[in-house]
């Protein structure tokens, strides 16, 4: 049984928030996706995903990441903490800092990485993107701070519109971080800050990598 499906059954959340869409839906996602600015990759499989991050990003770079139970599905969190890559892992120097005041202070640096990795809680199909988390650490990168911002998502993410993705990151996603947050560091989770990507306007900075599967919250 998947984490996600060992959750469901100890936590009230919205299943319907939760579908594979149609080949139909996925390319009216895409068209809307690339028409506010954003690059969109398409794949089948969480394979094919991890190589399409690893080739897209150069040797030499500095890379963080935020949590994401997505990235660590498809073999992104492994790859990147192994030795089979020349990029500068800034998320491996975070947590080899011991002190809790320089840790924090090399976190809010490293939003500004080369290329920054996440995913998303919600994807409407009118081409809105919807994150939340509670310190910041992950979204505040995706916005401006970071070079270039890879987010992986599978379809099940995707919804009808902006208020159903929002509706989605309450009802669905919400319940089942908040469970994880309570296994991984002791204390539930929160919806403290939260972010409507609407329309990338440089071009050619933010990619997303859409996997025809279930995948993350």
């Amino acid at each position: 049984m998947s984490e996600k499906a060992e959750y469901l059954t100890e936590v009230s959340a919205d299943e319907s928030y939760d579908q594979l869409p149609d080949e139909g839906t996925v390319q009216e996602t895409v068209e809307n996706l690339e028409a506010r600015g954003f690059d969109v990759v398409v794949v089948d499989t969480a394979e094919e995903a991890l190589d399409e991050l690893v080739d897209a990003i150069p040797a030499g770079a500095s890379v963080m990441n935020g949590h994401s139970t997505t990235l660590e599905q498809i073999g992104f969190v492994d790859h990147l903490n192994g030795d089979d890559h020349d990029w500068e892992n800034l998320a491996g120097q975070v947590w080899s800092i011991d002190d809790d005041e320089e840790r924090q202070q090399f976190r809010r640096e490293a939003q500004t990485a080369d290329y920054f990795l996440g995913s998303v809680n919600g994807i409407a199909k009118t081409g809105e993107l919807v994150a939340a988390d509670a310190s910041g650490s992950r979204i505040g990168a995706y916005p401006f701070a970071a070079g270039n911002l890879l987010l992986v998502s599978g379809v099940n993410k995707v919804v009808d519109d902006l208020d159903a993705a929002l509706d989605r990151l309450e009802e669905f996603v919400f319940p089942l971080e908040d469970a994880r947050a309570q296994d991984a560091y002791g204390a539930g989770s929160v919806v403290a800050k939260q972010l409507i990507y609407r329309q990338e306007n440089e071009a050619g900075r933010t990619t997303v990598v859409l996997v025809r599967d279930d995948l993350g919250y």
